[in-house]
């Protein structure tokens, strides 16, 4: 049973962190999430020049996962565990906030100095009840370890960050059943693209226009899937240029959600609690 598209949602630009700007089609004034998906941004695209690059300083996370995936530009990021690194094009890290972390991600010194460009998504994933107080824990996999196939006819090709696409499986663990795939679609692209019945579904069209599950979405628009097991990915033929778009879903936790900003847990009590623990001082500092 192939899924159809039952909202569109366009995504409304903002500035976050210390100021950089990024396009969020969720949540939105009519969508506050879709189950176990809380939050989608596209960072950029934004062209720095020399000293203007900014990013998100120090700030405490609980209860969930952040999802970071570049296409151009370097980030780079530590956190109170003592643990840090750099994010370049095409890298990916899946961090489990879980009980709490404080954490840093702000554009490389290269980009800081030279000025260039950045480009990405962050996504937020919930975590269900009984791990939102699990220890946190990272995976960070490198451009070149991210599976990626195409399509026989050769116009469809598609990077496998969570879940399994065109025979290949991605290597990330997640705690839930996760689907994340960007799509990169040629004029005259079709396919057919399974998504369990179990699972909530969503695309989030971010360069050109593509046909998803037959409906046809602009740049910055996310359509909300329906129900099914599988959902169609096309591009016409008169297509000027390519279609790019992330594919994400999971299985619905069907857990109540409380969230006040970088915390997200079941209860107002917890809540309470995060900020208690995050005053004073129980998820660390970066030093």
């Amino acid at each position: 049973m192939h899924r159809a598209i039952r909202e569109v949602i366009t995504a409304r630009r903002q500035l976050e962190g210390g100021g950089f700007q990024v396009r969020r089609p969720l949540p939105s004034a009519g969508m506050r999430r879709v189950d176990p998906i809380l939050l989608i941004d596209e960072m950029g695209p934004a062209d720095y020049r020399p000293g203007e690059a900014v990013g998100a300083p120090d700030h405490p996370h609980r209860g969930f996962e952040t999802v970071t995936y570049m296409l151009d530009g370097e980030f780079e990021h530590r956190d109170s565990a003592g643990h840090a690194g750099k994010l370049g094009p095409g890298d990916v890290q899946w961090m489990t906030a879980g009980r709490g972390v404080v954490h840093s991600e702000l554009p490389s010194q290269r980009i800081m100095q030279a000025g260039g460009r950045v480009h990405g998504f962050q996504i937020w994933v919930n975590l269900p009840a009984r791990l939102k107080m699990t220890a946190p824990r990272y995976q960070e996999v490198a451009a070149t370890q991210i599976p990626e196939v195409v399509s026989d006819d050769g116009l469809a090709r598609v990077r496998v960050i969570a879940g399994e696409s065109l025979g290949v499986t991605a290597r990330i663990d997640t705690h839930t059943p996760i689907v994340y795939q960007h799509w990169i679609l040629q004029p005259g692209a079709s396919v057919s693209q399974a998504l369990p019945a179990d699972h909530n579904g969503l695309a989030y069209v971010f360069q050109g226009a593509a046909e998803v599950a037959g409906t046809r979405l602009l740049d910055g628009q996310m359509g909300v899937l329906g129900d099914g097991n599988a959902l169609s990915l096309s591009l016409p033929a008169s297509a000027e240029g390519e279609a790019q778009l992330l594919l994400l879903g999971g299985v619905p936790l069907n857990e109540s959600v409380v969230q006040h900003g970088p915390f997200v847990m079941n209860t107002r009590a917890e809540i309470e609690q995060a900020i208690k623990d995050y005053q004073m001082g129980r998820m660390g500092e970066i030093n």
